[in-house]
């Protein structure tokens, strides 16, 4: 289960056993059990947009209005064991859209640990189509590995490459499929690091990018540059040879612009970047 989907059903779980009688007391024990849940990871950019999609989803509702307050509790609990089935759904419905775009033939490249990329690329098998797929190594986590072996058990013809081998095997790529930690308000996504040099090198290469997301990872976020994102660092040991006064500089995710993506596979269907900024109005209203 991803982070955020654990997050909704968690909260789910904090109006059922609330003790509050009150709306506003409800929705304060909301409030700060959803602090609490970012409190555990501060820089997962995933799990904050969650809560703050079910927190806007279940508390922007007529029920609110109803005078019995036992009657507002059953539908808040109704509404928000809704918002998680749904999100639960939304990788088996971006599959369907995504598989669509792989071709018999094709070669993709994927980088990172993705359930949802891993979900379009499964469906794509189960629909007869043969291709292959090329895996970066995903240091420091080793996040291609795990990547690699799950493709190979769901039957993929599967290869790895270094991450600095990218510009070199891309001429043999058809299109890349990433996953995304999140997608920004301007249509950017923000995702393992090595993402927007992958961008880069398939823009050169005339090779479509598809990022594939849930749309609870929608954040209200606005990057310009790489400095403006939530800052998390990997730990990676380089060994003795690296002398102490080298610094290391290892952040764990980049942003990639909305220029350098072509679609984006979501549970609210195919969306242009530009698209993303009037999907996030909705949802958030």
């Amino acid at each position: 289960m991803a982070v955020a989907v654990a997050a909704i059903t968690a909260l789910t779980s904090v109006i059922r056993s609330s003790s509050a009688s009150t709306v506003m007391g409800l929705e304060k024990e909301l409030k700060d059990a959803a602090n609490a849940l970012q409190r555990c990871n501060d820089t997962a950019i995933s799990l904050k947009a969650g809560c703050d999609l079910f927190l806007r989803y279940t508390t922007r509702t007529s029920a609110l209005e109803l005078d019995n307050f036992a009657m507002v509790k059953k539908k808040l609990i109704e509404r928000g064991r809704h918002f998680a089935d749904t999100s639960k759904r939304a990788r088996a419905a971006i599959a369907e859209q995504g598989q669509r775009f792989i071709r018999s033939g094709f070669t993709v490249l994927c980088h990172g640990y993705s359930r949802v990329a891993l979900a379009v690329l499964r469906k794509a098998v189960a629909a007869g189509t043969q291709f292959n797929v090329i895996v970066t190594e995903g240091r420091p986590d080793e996040t291609g590995i795990t990547t690699a072996r799950a493709l190979k058990d769901s039957g993929v013809p599967t290869s790895l490459v270094l991450d600095s081998g990218v510009g070199y095997v891309m001429e043999k790529v058809d299109m890349v499929l990433v996953g995304a930690e999140a997608v920004v308000e301007n249509g950017g996504v923000i995702n393992k690091l090595g993402t927007y040099q992958i961008a880069i090198a398939a823009r050169a290469h005339s090779v479509p990018l598809y990022v594939a997301a849930e749309s609870y990872k929608f954040a209200r976020l606005y990057p310009l540059s790489q400095r403006d994102l939530p800052l998390e660092r990997k730990q990676i040991d380089f060994g003795p040879l690296l002398p102490p006064q080298v610094a290391v500089d290892n952040p764990s995710r980049d942003f990639t612009p909305p220029a350098y993506i072509s679609l984006l596979f979501t549970d609210l269907g195919v969306l242009t970047p530009a698209a993303v900024s009037d999907e996030l109005i909705q949802l958030y209203s």
